[in-house]
């Protein structure tokens, strides 16, 4: 079921931490280095995305999806064979949560269900030139792999498109994309359409994949996207977020 597209998620409460302006950051001194705690306390909840999404409580690792397994063609990369590499980079990390590489810090993850559709969200300390190379390469990948084919697996051959999304202008960095597999599913032909999204603060970053074989909604990631950002942001400053007004009541 796709998510219905209701009013955004709710905003913060007028008392609540301010958000540094745009641009603040450049002259702010860095930020603490992410910890456990600090990881867990900058997870996005139910209230920050919509109210129709419920946290699952099956391990959100449970819901690999095998249409994300297989191994790219790379006879149709004719003219560049490393770019059937980049592609399969792409399926891969989509299927074992490292779109941004293996953290160098600490991480945490949590999910969350709204009928067959799923959003993972993942906060993570990295690398910097790790962090700088992942997002470079997701940037890319419209153009690289705007459309291939993988085979193999239960999901028999697929084809695989990926395109670029627009984000709110959050974060130091962020990189959008809509990846969508079709394929089959017991004879039955299926998409399976996800939105990705990364932001970058720093040398901690968050990612969300959100979506399933009934859609994406976009909506709800740009909430994931906003609401994400500003809690980190807050976790980074040391103060530990505000909840959000549907937590209070």
């Amino acid at each position: 079921m796709r998510g219905r597209r209701g009013a955004p998620g709710a905003r913060r409460p007028p008392g609540g931490p301010a958000r540094p302006q745009k641009g603040a950051h450049d002259h702010a001194p860095p930020p603490s280095r992410l910890t456990e705690e600090g990881a867990r306390n900058a997870l996005i909840t139910e209230a920050d995305i919509e109210e129709q999404w419920q946290k699952s409580q099956a391990p959100p690792q449970s819901w690999r999806d095998s249409l994300l397994l297989g191994e790219v063609d790379a006879a149709e990369f004719v003219t560049g064979r490393s770019d059937a590499k980049e592609c399969q980079r792409l399926v891969d990390a989509l299927y074992d949560d490292t779109l941004l590489g293996k953290p160098s810090g600490p991480t945490a993850l949590a999910g969350f269900e709204q009928g067959d559709s799923r959003l993972l969200y993942q906060v993570a300390g990295y690398d910097k030139k790790t962090l700088a190379a992942s997002m470079k390469w997701l940037a890319s990948l419209p153009e690289t792999c705007d459309t291939f084919t993988v085979t193999g697996g239960e999901g028999g051959r697929r084809t695989v498109e990926v395109t670029e999304t627009s984000l709110p202008d959050e974060g130091d960095a962020r990189q959008g994309l809509k990846v969508q597999l079709k394929g089959e599913n017991e004879g039955t032909p299926v998409t399976l359409t996800l939105d990705v999204a990364a932001v970058r603060i720093g040398t901690d970053a968050f990612t969300v994949m959100n979506g399933g074989l009934d859609g994406a909604d976009t909506p709800t990631t740009k909430n994931a996207v906003q609401h994400g950002t500003q809690r980190l942001e807050e976790v980074q400053a040391g103060r530990t977020p505000a909840p959000t007004p549907s937590e209070i009541e």
